[in-house]
């Protein structure tokens, strides 16, 4: 099994005929997701990636004749968050915005309105959900890739990367990875991923990959010592950042002395989580916690 992205997933793409939408587009259909149809305003009736995908003026178009489901978002930060209503209001269930630079104000107008209409939100500022032989979403390059056990969420991409990379060069296959953001406000939290994992008889450990800023790890933490019982590792980035400046995401900051590394840390290791020091430690943390 896997969580949020899966066989039966029906992906259309919003700005599928830009740059970086056609390029990633390209990709997820060579992984074996189902994209059905791209959205760009103004070139409805054509075709793109060699004339394998309609394109559509709108997402209730896009739905109507296609039944996709899942909407992957490349529109610049300009226009992103009305592409992400555009697409809740079409009737998209799971939308993921790789889009950065928007604006906390406009995420301040746009997540109450999902929140009211039952619409999940990955990112934005993310890298989207793998589900390794069944779907991609996102940019999370497919080739470092396999299935198994082991279900991954992380609010760096690069990071995601480095980690499956290393649980699939250690044997370790993967469940589901999921990039949630990096933003200060981002529709899906590290615990509302863990608990899909957790109930997911797939999953048989989970992998989180933190970093300095909020208190979004602290809360996980919480979930985890009350919740969960499968085995787990973690990673915190930022330990050696300095108070006040922000690093890489425009969530990574630490201000007042909360957010940093070592709460995070000591928060983790509290609920039982076992804490690599490096991102290349996981695959021997989760074997330690008794993962075969």
């Amino acid at each position: 099994m896997s969580v949020l992205v899966n066989a039966d997933t029906r992906l259309l793409v919003q700005g599928i005929t830009g740059r970086e939408g056609d390029f990633h587009s390209r990709a997820m259909l060579e992984f074996g997701t189902r994209l059905v149809a791209g959205v760009t305003p103004g070139k409805g009736g054509q075709t793109t990636i060699d004339g394998r995908v309609p394109v559509f003026n709108t997402v209730f178009d896009a739905v109507r004749q296609t039944g996709a489901n899942t909407s992957c978002i490349f529109v610049p930060a300009a226009g992103a968050p009305d592409a992400i209503l555009e697409a809740a209001d079409a009737g998209i269930s799971l939308i993921v915005c790789i889009t950065e630079g928007i604006p906390a104000l406009d995420m301040l107008r746009v997540r109450p309105v999902l929140d009211a209409a039952g619409v999940r939100l990955i990112g934005p500022n993310c890298p989207g959900a793998t589900s390794p032989g069944q779907a991609k979403v996102g940019i999370i390059p497919g080739h470092i890739h396999r299935p198994g056990p082991v279900g991954l969420v992380s609010r760096s991409g690069t990071l995601t990367y480095e980690v499956v990379q290393a649980l699939t060069d250690a044997g370790l296959g993967q469940s589901t990875c999921v990039g949630i953001g990096g933003d200060p406000i981002v529709g899906t939290s590290f615990t509302d991923v863990i608990e899909l994992l957790n109930r997911d008889p797939a999953t048989e450990a989970i992998v989180m990959i933190g970093e300095i800023g909020g208190d979004e790890e602290e809360r996980a933490a919480a979930f985890c010592a009350a919740s969960v019982r499968k085995p787990m590792a973690a990673f915190v980035a930022g330990r050696t950042a300095p108070p006040g400046r922000r690093m890489g995401h425009a969530g990574a900051i630490i201000s007042g002395g909360a957010g940093t590394a070592e709460s995070k840390r000591a928060a983790l290791e509290a609920a039982g989580i076992r804490l690599a020091d490096s991102p290349s430690q996981i695959p021997a943390l989760l074997r330690a916690g008794g993962l075969a």
